[in-house]
This record gives structure tokens, sequence and C-alpha cells, in this order.
């Protein structure tokens, strides 16, 4: 019990508490660009198709990579330090966005909404790979199974936050006064930027005598002009070599294939949850009393638990167990939708939901975190996360049409076995990972 209770006292961390907001930041806008919204286009008759392509608004979630070695490598437009500059940066672009999908109408401006939707989620994936790339540099190695609860934590509280928050806020007031509030709050993860460190850099002495050995070689080409070779130079070190690094491990591929599978059927249930409930007949309070606020407990326990379980199993086995519950937990929306307008269904669908989503989510984040070089963190974390999204946005954005065509029953027991193919990769990749000890 003695290494439970260590494994459990590790949250009381400072470092590992401001993880915590930080995590509050990242989740905070991904609900107001995918449940929320769909929430918003079922209330205002937007069709089911309608509502599912929405879903490819969450598509910088999936490439973000692309311009993540610029945050790794560039230095920021305000001088707090490269994470801490780029952060702020980023989250005030951020509200300013989330202000102006907020003042929209789907009924007049369809496709205006789709394109702040789209840049929503742009600011929201860049502020991502500050956030992990900082919480991935500022927590030592023991701290980051407990980082990885609390991200996770965070996360899904901010998830809740836009979603019982700005549902209860646009009954009330409207759908732009609950978005301002939304805004307004990211600016807790900015107050935890300002009052935590800038991490060090860290880079092995490998890593910086393969960039050396890089710049060495481009310089010394006839054809290349001194400014020419450092920017080469730079652009290999920036982009090239964290690619080069992660495809230098075993398995490499199977482990690409894996993360992207690891959350498709959660993903595919999540994007049509929402319209589940109005489907039932359930009111915007109902739906934000019991999704969003008998739903703060099992959030919480899922991610603490997750972390506890990472800490204690080890990374593979955790996300073995949480991948099966999580797969499992779809089954309750099965029930929900033979059940009706049942507020016990409704508790049950979220409960599953929430506690089995936060523990898989909370194993995933360390198991990335652990992947990353600590010379390409930014860019690195945001390939491997980047892939886990794209099960939640370019497959999932089929879920609409697949749910309208196959009915909610089959849709469901559809999506508690689309994860089955990457636990079996994940299998593989235990027995390799205790064949190689």
């Amino acid at each position: 019990m003695s290494g439970w209770r260590h494994s459990l006292a590790v949250y009381a961390n400072p470092r590992v508490l401001a993880i915590l907001i930080l995590g509050f930041s990242s989740g905070l806008p991904l609900a107001l660009t995918a449940s929320t919204l769909s929430t918003w286009l079922a209330k205002d008759g937007v069709d089911l198709k309608s509502i599912g392509l929405f879903a490819l608004a969450g598509t910088p979630y999936a490439f973000k990579y692309l311009w993540s070695p610029l945050i790794d490598r560039l230095p920021p437009p305000l001088p707090l330090g490269r994470r801490r500059g780029w952060g702020i940066t980023i989250q005030l672009a951020l509200m300013a966005a989330m202000l102006a999908l907020g003042s929209c109408d789907p009924k007049d401006s369809l496709a205006l909404m789709g394109g702040l939707t789209l840049l929503t989620a742009f600011l929201a994936a860049s502020q991502d790979i500050v956030i992990d790339a900082y919480r991935v540099e500022i927590l030592e190695d023991w701290q980051q199974g407990a980082g990885a609860g609390m991200t996770q934590t965070g996360y899904r509280l901010g998830m809740m936050a836009s979603g019982a928050g700005a549902l209860f806020v646009a009954d009330a007031y409207g759908w732009f006064i609950a978005y301002g509030a939304m805004a307004a709050a990211l600016g807790l993860g900015m107050l935890m930027f300002l009052l935590n460190p800038e991490p060090t850099p860290r880079m092995s002495a490998q890593t910086v005598e393969r960039e050396r050995r890089a710049a060495a070689f481009l310089e010394q080409r006839p054809h290349l002009q001194g400014i020419q070779a450092k920017l080469l130079s730079w652009l290999y070190g920036a982009v090239v070599c964290p690619f080069l690094d992660f495809a230098a491990r075993p398995s490499w591929l199977v482990i690409i294939i894996f993360v992207i599978g690891y959350k498709l059927g959660e993903a595919m249930a999540g994007i049509m949850a929402y319209p589940l409930y109005v489907s039932m007949g359930f009111s915007l309070p109902e739906i934000g009393t019991v999704s969003k606020g008998f739903g703060v407990i099992p959030t919480i326990a899922g991610g603490l638990i997750g972390g506890i379980l990472v800490a204690r199993l080890g990374a593979l086995r955790a996300l073995m167990l949480c991948g099966i519950l999580q797969s499992l937990g779809n089954l309750a929306y099965v029930y929900q939708a033979q059940a009706g307008h049942d507020v016990t269904a409704l508790a049950l669908c979220v409960l599953a939901e929430n506690l089995t989503g936060g523990m898989a989510g909370a194993a995933m984040v360390a198991y990335l975190s652990g992947l990353c070089n600590a010379a390409y963190t930014a860019t690195q974390y945001a390939l491997l996360s980047s892939l886990s999204a794209v099960g939640r946005t370019l497959f999932a954005s089929n879920a609409g049409a697949m749910a309208q065509s196959m009915g909610w029953v089959p849709f469901f027991l559809f999506t508690t076995l689309a994860t089955l193919p990457a636990l079996l990769l994940l299998a593989w990749l235990m027995k390799k990972s205790a064949k190689s000890v």
C-alpha cells in the first residue's frame, strides 16, 4: 500500500498541480468546436450529416506536427521564454477566435462558422503543442505519470466547463455570452505560464553532434552561400532530425498505427453523444447537469486513476487495461438509445465515458511523453498526438452519416469494436517489449 500512497502523493507537487490548470486550458476549446458546437447546431435544426462534417474542422489537431518545429525553434513574439512566450501569444489569439465563433448564427452563416471553427481548432492545436512540451520538460521523469493524470483530468474539466458552462450560460443568456465566458476562462492558463518558470532546454551529446555534423556538411558545399547553408542547417535540425530520430526506433510504424486507432471508437461515439441526447428529448439544462455536473467526479477519478496505473503497472499494461474498459464503456450509449428519455441511463453514459475515457487518455499521454526525445519535445509530441487525433477528426467525421444510416444502436455497437485492431497491435508491442528486456 505504501507504493500506491507514494504514487498518489506526487499529485500534491506544485508543478504537477500547475499542469492541472494547463490541461484545463487545453481541453477548453475542444468542446467549443465539438460537443457543445454540435449541440448548438442540433438545437438550431442543422441536419446530422452537416453536424458530422463539422468534425473536419478539428483537422489541425491531426496535422499540428507540420508547424510544431517553428514553435520548437523560433523565438516567440512575447519575450517570456520559448515555451511561455509562445503559450501566452497563442492564448490571446485563441480568445479572439472563440469570441468571433460565438457571435455567429448557424441559420445565416453556417459556412462562416465552419471557417471560424477551423481557426479556433488551429489555435487550440497550437496551444496544445506548447503546453504538451512545457509539461514534458518541466516535470522530472518520476512525475510524468502524475503529469499525465493531471493533464487528462484538467483536459476533461476544461471540456466540462465549456460543455456544462456553455450550455447553462447559453440557455440563460445566449451562445455569444457562453463563448465569451469560455474565452475569459482561458486566462487561467495564461496565469499558470506567468507564475511558473521557463524549462531549461535539454539536448543530448549525441543529438548535438548529429546536428553539428549536418551543419558542417552543408557549410562545406561550394554551391551554397553562407546564409543558405545556415538556413538549410536550421531546417535540418528543426524539421528533419525529429522525424529521423523517431523513425530510427524499433517498430515505429506499428506504434504510429496503434496511436491512430487507440481512441477511434471513443471519438466516433463522443461526436454523436450530444445529438443522441438531443434526439432522446433531453433539454440543455438536463444535459448540462448530468453530463457535466454529475460527470465531474468520474472525470477527475478517471484521470487520476489512469496516472496511478501508469506509475504502478507501466505505460503499456495500463494502456491495455484502460483501452479495454474504454471500448466497453461505449455499450452505455446502446443502453441510452434503447432507454430513451431516462436520466438514469444518461448518468450511466456519463459515468462510463468520463471514467474510462479519462483513464485511457492519461495512459496514452504518459506513453507518448515517454517516446519523446528531450531535444525535440514539441515536434515529436505534436506528431504523436496529431496521429492520435486522426481518429477523432478524419475518421470520426463520418460518424454522423453512419449514425443516420445505421441507427443509434448498431452505430454504438460498431464503436465498441472499432478499437479492437489497435488493442491487438498493443498486445504485439507488449510481447516484443517483454522479449527485449
